[in-house]
């Protein structure tokens, strides 16, 4: 049975590519319902997958946590970008006094409407006035701890080997091998 990832985002892809290897991209645009919880809208989304076509599929949802907003915008990223981009939130941070955020990438599995998964992958760091021009949504904002630039200012090979997401998908990989050997 075919893997399935879910995204129009072909740097997304690639990177799960080469960390899972044998997986297939689908791009189709799945309804995201809104919700605090990033596992609520991954798992509405898989089941809806799940009526597309026969295969396991893998959903991911990237939020990003500000310590000076009680964690939100969380999977609402998307819409704050919109609403006070990224100088906004970099702004709000540093007028509330706290910088701190945590990126988070949580990936959804499932085989089927019995059996879904999630595997989390979380770095810290902090809000910071935007630099960079690289990368995209609030990688020129966020700057993970233990380095001296934002996601922006990073390769992509260096904020692929940080990565949230390249955190999340070696648990996945890792479920995945002891699954097989189930078998």
């Amino acid at each position: 049975m075919s893997l399935y990832f879910i995204t129009g985002n072909k740097n997304k892809f690639e990177e799960v590519k080469a960390i899972l290897g044998d997986v297939e991209q689908l791009d189709i645009d799945l309804p995201e319902i809104q919700d605090i919880d990033a596992k609520n809208i991954i798992r509405a989304k898989l089941l809806e997958a799940l009526n597309y076509k026969e295969g396991k599929f893998i959903v991911e949802d990237t939020s990003l946590y500000l310590d000076c907003l009680k964690s939100l915008p969380g999977p609402l990223i998307k819409w704050f970008l919109k609403t006070i981009e990224n100088n906004g939130l970099a702004n709000m941070a540093e007028k509330l006094g706290n910088n701190r955020a945590e990126a988070k990438t949580i990936i959804g599995y499932a085989k089927n409407r019995d059996e879904i998964e999630f595997f989390e992958g979380s770095i810290f760091g902090k809000i910071v006035a935007q630099t960079g021009v690289s990368g995209f949504g609030w990688d020129p904002i966020f700057q993970p701890d233990g380095f001296d630039k934002t996601f922006a200012e990073m390769t992509t090979e260096e904020k692929n080997n940080v990565s949230m997401r390249k955190i999340a998908l070696e648990k996945l990989k890792e479920f995945a091998a002891k699954e097989q050997n189930q078998l």
